[in-house]
Formats: C-alpha cells, sequence, structure tokens
C-alpha cells in the first residue's frame, strides 16, 4: 500500500506552506506519529507527523519550495519493496523531467530517480533543523544553534542537546574552591550578539521574494481594502496609568497587558465593537479575545491572541503575552494563538509615534491604534496650568456595523476607565 502525505490546512487563511525541511530522507522508516517534515504556514512553522507506519519512498515536494493546501508532498511505503513502485510512478508525471537524460529523450531508471531523489532532499535540506522546543530553549539562553550537535533523528536539535550545553557551560563556570550544594541557574555569557526586536538587512539593489508571513499579510491587506472604515481618535490622560506601571513593572507587569486589559475591560460594556460582521448579519462574539500586533525580525507582523483578556489578572496576562512574543518571533505558536483574535490593538507608541490609522484586519470589527504618551501642557477644569501625560489613539471601524456614535462612546468608556479607575486593572 502507498499513502501520500498532503500538505494540511495550519490556519483558516492559509492558502499555502513551505518545506522548511525535511526531517527523514527517502529510505527511513517511519512510524504512526512521528514527524516527517517542518512546513512554514502564514503564522508559525509546524511539525507534520505522519498517519502511517512504513518508509518515506520519494518525497515531492523538496525543502525550500512551496505547495498549496491538499497537495502531495511526499508519499510513504508499507513496505522497503514498495520504494520503486513509488519511483516508478513519478516516473511518470512531468516532475521529474530534470532528472532525465540531458537529450530530453530518455527517463532515468528506477534506481537512477531513486537516488537523484534522495540526493535533491539532501541537498535541499541542509538547513538547520530543530524542534520548535529546543528553538525556545535556545532563545531563552541566548543559545546559538549554530554551534549545537544534534542528537535526534538526521542530526536534528532536541531538547536534550540544548540542556546539555547548558549544563556543560555550567559547570566550567563553578570555582574549584567554592563548594555548594546548589547550582546558580544563571548561564554564563557567550559570545553572541542578540539580534534587535525588527532587524532588516537588506542587499540593495536586489528583489527579495516576499516570505510566507509577508505574503499572508499581503493577501489580508488587500481583503481590508474592500471594507467600508472610517477612523475616530481621542486624547487619553495616563499620568495615572503611567504611576500604576511604575508601581507594579517590578512584579513583571507590562504596559502592553495593562492597556489590553483596559480595552478588554471596556469591550465588555460595548459587545458592538467587538463584533464582527458577515452575510447573514452581526456575529456577536462569546469570548473577548485581544490581537496584538508583533512586528517580526525578519519582516512582516503577527498577531498573538491574550484568549479571554477580561477575565484573566494582570499578572497572569504579562507572563502569558511575554510567552506569546517569544514564541511568536519563534514561529512556535499555535494557530489558536494567532488567529483566534476578537479584537486588535497596534501599538506603535513604544517607537515614539505619536498617532496614526491602523488598517481593519479580515473579520474584525476595529482596530484601535495606541500612540506614545507624552507630557503636555494642559488647562485644568478650574482655569490653571498643568502638565499631564496624554496618549493619542485611533480606532479603525467597520462602518457596515458599527457607527461614530458606537465608537465614540466605547473611546468615552476606555478613557474613563484609564484617567479615573485605572486601579481596578489589577483587582
Amino acid at each position: 500500500m502507498i499513502y501520500e502525505i498532503f500538505m494540511p490546512a495550519l490556519s483558516s487563511t492559509m492558502t499555502e506552506g513551505k518545506i522548511t525541511a525535511w526531517v527523514k530522507s527517502v529510505g527511513d522508516k517511519v512510524e504512526k506519529g512521528e514527524t516527517v517534515l517542518v512546513v512554514e504556514s502564514d503564522k508559525a512553522d509546524m511539525d507534520v507527523e505522519s498517519f502511517y507506519e512504513g518508509y518515506l519512498g520519494a518525497i515531492a515536494v523538496p525543502a525550500g519550495e512551496s505547495a498549496p493546501i491538499g497537495s502531495a508532498l511526499g508519499y510513504v511505503a508499507e513496505t522497503e519493496a514498495e520504494i520503486a513502485d513509488i519511483v516508478a510512478k513519478l516516473s511518470q508525471k512531468s516532475e521529474p523531467a530534470a532528472i532525465a537524460s540531458s537529450n530530453g529523450t530518455n527517463t532515468a531508471s528506477v534506481p537512477e530517480l531513486a537516488a537523484a531523489v534522495k540526493s535533491e532532499v539532501l541537498v535541499k535540506s541542509d538547513r538547520l533543523i530543530a524542534s520548535p522546543r529546543a528553538k525556545r530553549i535556545a532563545k531563552e539562553n541566548h543559545i546559538d544553534l549554530t554551534k549545537v550537535n544534534g542528537s535526534g533523528l538526521n542530526g536534528r536539535i532536541i531538547e536534550e542537546d540544548i540542556m546539555a550545553l547548558i549544563n556543560s557551560l555550567q559547570v566550567k563556570t563553578i570555582e574549584p574552591t567554592v563548594i555548594s550544594p546548589v547550582i546558580s541557574p544563571a548561564i554564563p555569557s557567550v559570545p553572541v550578539t542578540p539580534a534587535p526586536k525588527v532587524a532588516y538587512n537588506p542587499q540593495l539593489g536586489t528583489t527579495k521574494p516576499l516570505t510566507t508571513l509577508q505574503n499572508a499579510v499581503a493577501r489580508n491587506m488587500n481583503v481590508s481594502l474592500t471594507i467600508p472604515t472610517y477612523h475616530v481618535g481621542y486624547t487619553i490622560t495616563t499620568t495615572g496609568l503611567d504611576e500604576l506601571y511604575k508601581q507594579i513593572k517590578s512584579k513583571g507587569v507590562t504596559m502592553t497587558a495593562l492597556l489590553a486589559k483596559a480595552v478588554a475591560i471596556t469591550l465588555q460594556k460595548h459587545p458592538l465593537v467587538n463584533a464582527s460582521y458577515s452575510e447573514q448579519g452581526v456575529v456577536y462574539k462569546s469570548d473577548i479575545n485581544v490581537a496584538i500586533a508583533v512586528a517580526m525580525e525578519d519582516g512582516g507582523l503577527i498577531t498573538p491572541v491574550l484568549l479571554k483578556a477580561n477575565e484573566t489578572d494582570i499578572y497572569s496576562l504579562s507572563r502569558h503575552w511575554k510567552s506569546l512574543v517569544e514564541r511568536a518571533r519563534a514561529k512556535q505558536l499555535q494557530p489558536e494563538e494567532y488567529n483566534s483574535g476578537t479584537f486588535t490593538i497596534s501599538n506603535l507608541g513604544m517607537f515614539g509615534v505619536d498617532r496614526f490609522d491602523a488598517i481593519l484586519p479580515p473579520n474584525s470589527g476595529a482596530i484601535l491604534a495606541i500612540g506614545g504618551s507624552q507630557p503636555q501642557v494642559v488647562a485644568t477644569k478650574d482655569g490653571a496650568i498643568a502638565v499631564r501625560n496624554q496618549m493619542q489613539v485611533n480606532l479603525t471601524a467597520d462602518h457596515r456595523i458599527i457607527y461614530g456614535a458606537d465608537a465614540a462612546m466605547f473611546l468615552q468608556d476606555l478613557a474613563k476607565l484609564i484617567e479615573t479607575d485605572v486601579k481596578s486593572l489589577v483587582l
């Protein structure tokens, strides 16, 4: 029996995937449920497992190339003897034409074709392979994966390889005159230059193809252009919010989590702003899931989601956000962690931006653009002059379901919460 390995649909917006690496080579034994290859979707790298037990007979789409959802990526033979049947089947298709003889009239023999297919796989999959967990641990501990010897199948770097390196580095730094039953978990300095959060190093004068993620962003933005949107701005005094942040920052609370919490609580009073349009009518969401735009180091952006942000305490929300960002930039998010948002925040204030308009994502009713908080000279209610920290926020809304008054009342309540009841965010 011969089985096909298909390109899976890893997200609702995915139309094709790029083969990051083949973990198995032609002729390797494959167990049911075992990872065979790694696919880059529009948001993350995902392991693709085999539904069958047997032997990898051929690879239809080599590493580095893309294929549409549902297309055959490779073939698994139930027995080793059936590998030749797979190669023969492929030789009848147009794909192996490049392996044909130079005069273009004769097709390579079955053994030659098998050797050529395997050789092509070995050449094109010469990209560093590491498990998602190994990547995350290496990133957290500033470990350069190129310096790690993988002990997994076909040289794949696994969690044990990273932990062994960390332990060896710790042992090397223990002073011989110090005897202590506890070894500090701190990782010693290693000569690794950390990459900036957003780094673009293009080669000038060239055209660099869009990544899978960038293509997905482009498609979504084109869809957004068909939606009738409008913008509503509001100025919010953040003096109290800034003071609260200083008080609880040492406990691991982030400003992003505070803003997400404030937005989520306000959305409870305005379910329409948390809704979306459909041909059947207004879709009111049962949960408040706040998606927040994050810039990727190699270009593009992704929107990790804080699920049920209105119900989660600020400390858990902050810890979860930190984990989401780390895994997003390591391309390890699960689909539900980036495609389940009901409302989106885009915060460019951290870059010093005063104000901007955000583009509405597909399947959303609104997105909030947040500018930076800056000290401003203002007139108080009693006619005095004072300095207050203020930020500009702009709401982009789908005018098919959210009207101007709806947007204005949402921003008014958000400002009221931040200006007069900000301490409720930590209760």
